[in-house]
């Protein structure tokens, strides 16, 4: 029985960068940092959900960075 070895955790100052310089979030790039591929794309086909969803990601990226962190830690993702 082998255990997963950690990730190293994602920073929530690139992954704000990320949405600063990626047309203010609306191309997803934050998503694909964190990993999530498929919000990434939907970013992208809808312009940030038609902005409402780059307004949101403002004010969670700290918490969607935490959850993927830890799960990054345990070896998933």
């Amino acid at each position: 029985m082998s255990t997963a070895a950690a990730l190293p955790p994602k920073s929530v100052g690139t992954a704000y960068l990320f949405m600063l310089f990626s047309l203010v979030g609306v191309c997803g790039i934050q998503h694909f940092y964190l990993g999530k591929i498929g919000r990434g794309i939907l970013w992208l086909l809808t312009v940030g959900l038609f902005g409402i969803g780059t307004i949101v990601d403002i004010f969670t990226l700290p918490s969607q960075t935490k959850t993927i962190n830890a799960r990054r830690a345990v070896g998933i993702g």
